[in-house]
């Protein structure tokens, strides 16, 4: 809980001064709080990279329990391209916030860590060189100016004690002077004990006077020494913050995920998937697939014709099986190639984008349909290459 500071005189504000001795040790002490920084620095960023690595999980598990359920939903087409598409999102922004941990730790842990290692010097005994080496320094520079300002200070109570004391005489004259009662004599002594008084006091006031000349005198010299060792501190300090800076513009470009390419790139993926969603495209895909558009083996006559008796073989057996599970269809539906295929095999068709034939054959559990060219050709193509006209 922070508190109000409490009113302080100019006296209390000038012992607090950098110039008195021992003041200083302020500044000193900014090295081991620079070497506590770091390790709180470290520390507060490690903590955050493990937020990060718990996000990174935390999508992952996301996309992993919803994909089945996204995949076996009712919807079907632009629609569930678009929902599938927030799951793989995730997955590719598990993979930044993973890579933001790595670099917390790895990079910008890392970097302090070293740095701090080259620039702090402990000493054997506990301390930093880098701290002695600057108290040794001002306190170098305060050893004359301290032992000065013990003289002046016991120059001061000398005089003051010299001042009360004429004081006190002095009303005992003026006290004297208006008593009918004291007698001539001891007024006469009281007089002579006031004389003594102002003599010591003037004396002491003269040595007052001198030592505080010789103070004044030399704290242009001081002032030089001590602002030499403070500005070599200032430089330390300088170059600490300038290194923290940079390390802080480090962690920030890691952490600032809205600049980076990859994070715009899913986004944009993902609206440009979301913007695609096409009810149109969605219902004539329900229509062919569910509805009227889907192929029919309408009745027709068949002229009846005796057939061949043989013995029937494995072969026979066979053949009889695939033409049962063929689904011919009478007519054939017309579609047209969304992209260009070519055959691999013999018995399969090749033809470019845009061009239109004939599905005389449903799309089998392979996902491979029968069609036939304008030419006459028939073969097999895969189903998702075309769509109805």
């Amino acid at each position: 809980m922070s508190t109000l500071p409490a009113e302080s005189g100019p006296e209390d504000a000038n012992n607090r001064s950098f110039w008195m001795p021992g003041n200083y040790h302020k500044t000193v002490k900014r090295t081991e709080d620079s070497f506590q920084a770091c390790n709180d620095i470290v520390a507060c960023f490690q903590e955050r990279a493990r937020v990060e690595r718990q996000y990174a999980q935390q999508l992952n598990e996301w996309s992993a329990k919803w994909k089945p359920l996204v995949d076996a939903s009712p919807l079907y087409g632009s629609l569930l391209r678009a929902w599938q598409c927030f799951l793989s999102s995730a997955d590719r922004l598990s993979s930044l916030h993973s890579s933001v941990c790595r670099a917390l730790v790895s990079e910008d842990g890392d970097r302090i860590r070293t740095w701090q290692k080259d620039t702090f010097h402990k000493k054997m005994f506990g301390g930093f060189k880098e701290s002695q080496d600057f108290d040794t320094g001002f306190s170098r520079a305060q050893k004359p100016w301290a032992k000065r300002l013990k003289k002046l200070e016991k120059a001061r109570a000398a005089f003051h004690k010299a001042c009360r004391k004429e004081h006190m005489v002095r009303e005992r004259e003026t006290h004297a002077q208006g008593n009918p009662d004291i007698a001539i004599e001891k007024q006469r002594k009281i007089q002579e004990e006031m004389e003594l008084a102002h003599q010591e006091t003037e004396k002491v006031r003269a040595r007052y006077e001198k030592v505080l000349e010789e103070v004044t005198r030399y704290a242009p010299r001081y002032m030089e020494e001590m602002e030499s060792i403070f500005d070599q501190s200032q430089e330390e300090e300088r170059k600490r913050i300038s290194f923290l800076k940079q390390a802080f513009l480090s962690i920030h470009r890691h952490l600032d995920v809205t600049n980076n390419d990859s994070v715009k790139a899913v986004y944009n993926e993902l609206h440009n998937t979301l913007m695609s969603i096409s009810d149109q495209e969605d219902l004539r895909w329900w229509k062919n697939t569910h509805g009227p558009g889907m192929p029919t083996d309408w009745p027709q006559f068949q002229e009846w014709t005796p057939g061949k008796k043989h013995k029937k073989g494995k072969k026979d057996v066979n053949q009889k099986a695939v033409q049962v599970e063929r689904s011919v269809m009478i007519g054939g539906v017309r579609v047209k190639a969304l992209y260009d295929y070519v055959g691999q095999e013999t018995d399969e068709l090749s033809f470019k984008a845009g061009e239109e034939f004939v599905k005389i054959e449903d799309e089998d559990d392979q996902g491979w349909c029968r069609g036939m060219m304008d030419g006459g050709k028939e073969g097999l193509y895969p189903a998702n290459y075309v769509e109805v006209v």
